[in-house]
Order: structure tokens, then sequence, then C-alpha cells
């Protein structure tokens, strides 16, 4: 399991351009880690996941390069989140505002705590999403509902977050995030590291919008390799003998 943490909370976990590269950077990294079975991504402390881009060390960029050159270094580093090669959760253990939000959206799922939120905040400083985020916002939300949440530019609490789907499940007010999170991983936890490898790499194809031949060729090729592994045949086997 690769655990990061963004480790900033007297910043409330702002993202930084040294904290975006790094996030990538890892990711990047550890991504040829066969062994890995998920990911989780979490901020430091109890009351921010990341509370968006870090507007103190931004403020100096001011012209359309500048713009371009955070837009496309901040997607960069969210993309090599978004490609990971096996499930990455996001365990929202407090606000996860602007920036902070594009980040647990690049996330294949989101576990909060109770008492976290999520808003797409970006509107009350006049700009629309940096990151990458408002392109995750549609696919997953839907045109309408997306626009709603971006025109909106309200924080959401854990429970509507859940019940719209933006967050998987949430924590019960007397339960600790940690807790919550081990039993959404254990079903994750119960799959061989290949199948979920598998099941990522059709995500994430279908993420980035391959056409539904390229999308059943990858099937084929997973399918193939996950059908002549020895743990595919183990657990064929243990089963037949079950039923013998």
């Amino acid at each position: 399991m690769l655990r990061v943490c963004i480790n900033r909370p007297e910043k409330r976990n702002a993202l930084s351009r040294a904290v975006l590269e790094e996030l990538g950077r890892v990711f990047e990294e550890h991504g040829s880690d066969t062994s890995l079975r998920a990911a989780v991504i979490t901020g430091a402390g109890n009351k921010s996941f990341a509370a968006g881009g870090d507007l103190k060390e931004f403020a100096s960029l001011r012209s359309e390069a500048d713009a371009q050159a955070l837009f496309r270094r901040a997607n960069e580093a969210l993309g090599e989140v978004r490609r990971f090669a096996v499930p990455v959760v996001a365990a929202v253990n407090g606000l996860a505002l602007g920036g902070g939000a594009e980040l647990a959206l690049a996330c294949d799922f989101r576990v909060a705590a109770a008492h976290a939120g999520i808003g797409f905040v970006q509107g009350r400083l006049n700009i629309s999403t940096g990151f990458g985020g408002g392109t995750d916002l549609f696919e997953l939300m839907g045109t309408r509902r997306a626009l709603r949440l971006l025109t909106e530019a309200r924080v959401l609490d854990a429970e509507e977050a859940c019940h719209i789907g933006l967050f998987d499940v949430a924590a019960t007010r007397d339960e600790a995030l940690e807790n919550c999170l081990e039993r959404f991983l254990e079903p994750i936890r119960a799959l061989a590291p290949q199948v979920l490898r598998a099941f990522k790499a059709l995500a994430s194809d279908h993420r980035i919008g391959l056409t539904r031949a390229a999308r059943e060729h990858r099937e084929q090729t997973e399918f193939v390799h996950t059908w002549v592994h020895p743990d595919h045949w183990a657990a064929a086997d243990q089963l037949l003998a079950r039923k013998s």
C-alpha cells in the first residue's frame, strides 16, 4: 500500500508548486511497483485535506505564460495520480477546497471523515478550475450537476457529498477516518495486484476517452495476462476442489 500525506498543516495543506511536483514524482516513481494493490492520499491533521493552491506563493504569477505553466505543471502532477497503475483513494480528513477538491477528484475513490467537506470554490476568486479537475468533475457528475457545483461555489458537507456521489463513503460521527478507510480497502486488499492493475487500466482508458475498439483491445490483453497467471489457476483449482 502506497500512502502519501500532504504535510503542511500550518498552511492547511495548501498545494504549492513544490508539493505538486513531489506528488507527481512519488506517483510516477511507484507506478512500476507490481506489489501494490492501492494508494492512499491524505492530508496532515484533521482540518484540511488540501485547502487549494498556495495563494501566497502563486500571487506573483500574473502573466498568461505564468498561468499556463502553473496549469500545465499542476495538471501533470494530478495526471500521475489519475494514471497510477492501481486504484487511488483520497482519504479526505478535512476540507478539500479548490485545487484540493481537484486533487480529490483525480483519485479513483474518496473516503471522508464525518466532518470533512468538499467545495469547488474557485469562482469565489474569479477563476476557473486550474489543475484539470473541471474535466474530472464533468466526467463524474455530468454536465448539469457539475456546472451547478461550479457556479454555486459552495462547500458540501460529507453527507451531501456522499448523496450526490462526490464521496464514496463517509465515516460515522463516532468513527475514525482510518477505520472507515480500512473497511473500504478490505475488498481491494483481497484481490491480486495484477487483477487490480488490469481493472485500473480499463478505468484509465475509459477516463481518457479511448475508442471502444481500443478499450476492448486493452480488455483482451488484460484478460489473457490474468488468465494465464498462476494466481488464477490456484483460485480456480481451489474452487473446483470445494465443488468436487
